[in-house]
């Protein structure tokens, strides 16, 4: 009885769903699902049967009748972990760019950093919104979300980190941290502390990992400690930093003179929190990040920069070139970073 009632929800009046659809027409879900939606890679005559047989069924696959006729809703969904912070607005932002100038919506489901929210959003929210696409912002999904995407044929592009079986587009986290930690080395710097993301909220988020692993490989490569004792985390936030530099700073022993920050959020909270202490920046430390967020300027700070909002516009251009018939538009892409080199920067002066 519960099996009919999650069937009867995923789309349909009177308990009928796209199972059942695509069993007396003969076809796949997905080639239900896009008969259905107006999608192309669907014939001209498997699209009228398949019509044919939901309108005799009384299957209606969106909020109303006109679902069948119109099939598009034209609206994308972004799904993103959090919104307040600086990767995620801007790439909403990107998204939205895209979407306006080709007269599409979006529709923003937002976990609030709560990863438990993921089942409801997958199992009911996503087929209630009728969206044709989605584009999710720096999350991993899983086997099993992935198989229901799969199944309702939803094209799918990942933004802000490698995901596997799925394309996505975002920078070489990788290089990109081995690039700021290269840079402090490259200044003469042999103390270096780190300062990484730690990510509790269940969301799969591959990119604090990769950040830790290129610190510790350059480090080794030059033949330098690391020191445990300098391993600090935060969760990307400027807050984060703060209480992250304290703890660095009220710790026994040597202090490092240089620190590689894995956001410029972070970054920017050990550069209020070491003025509030009256630590020199970049005199007594060095301050490196990435991200070039909207204030980095402003505060001085070197970091590796990247675009979130022109990695979100090429991925939602990719989804409707996708959704307007055009084949192979969707597929994996290595955005540019580069460093940027500011006045939180400096060789050592001890």
């Amino acid at each position: 009885m519960a099996r009919t009632t999650e069937r009867s929800q995923r789309g349909g009046h009177n308990g009928v769903s796209i199972e059942d659809v695509a069993a007396a027409a003969g076809v796949s879900t997905a080639t239900v699902s896009r008969a259905v939606r107006g999608l192309p890679r669907v014939s001209p005559a498997t699209r009228e049967k398949i019509l044919e047989v939901a309108g005799n069924l009384g299957y209606v696959a969106s909020s109303s009748a006109s679902g069948l006729a119109t099939g598009r809703t034209r609206t994308i969904g972004v799904l993103a972990p959090f919104v307040s912070r600086w990767f995620f607005s801007k790439a909403i932002e990107g998204a939205d760019r895209e979407l306006h100038a080709r007269q599409y919506n979006l529709s923003l489901f937002n976990l609030g950093g709560h990863g438990s929210h993921r089942e409801r959003l997958f199992s009911k929210t996503m087929v209630y919104k009728q969206i044709d696409a989605l584009l999710v912002l720096c999350m991993a999904l899983t086997h099993e979300e992935l198989d229901h995407l799969q199944k309702i044929d939803i094209p799918l592009v990942v933004v802000g980190g490698h995901v596997e079986e799925c394309a996505y587009i975002g920078i070489d986290d990788y290089a990109a941290a081995s690039t700021a930690v290269r840079h402090l080395i490259d200044l003469g710097h042999r103390d270096i502390a780190l300062l990484h993301g730690d990510d509790e909220t269940d969301l799969n988020f591959d990119v604090p990992r990769v950040r830790i692993l290129a610190f510790r490989d350059v480090m080794t490569a030059a033949g330098l400690d690391i020191r445990p004792e300098w391993d600090e985390w935060g969760d990307f936030t400027v807050r984060s930093g703060q209480e992250a530099f304290r703890r660095l700073w009220s710790g026994p022993g040597p202090k490092p003179t240089a620190i590689f920050c894995a956001s410029d959020e972070m970054a920017m909270g050990v550069m209020f929190e070491a003025a509030r202490l009256g630590v020199s920046v970049p005199a007594d430390l060095s301050v490196v990040g990435i991200d070039n967020h909207d204030f980095s300027d402003a505060v001085g700070l070197t970091t590796v920069g990247q675009r979130p909002d022109e990695q979100a516009e090429l991925a939602t251009k990719m989804l409707l070139d996708e959704l307007d018939g055009q084949e192979g538009s969707v597929q994996s892409a290595v955005a540019p970073h580069e460093l940027i080199v500011r006045r939180t920067t400096a060789p050592p002066q001890r």
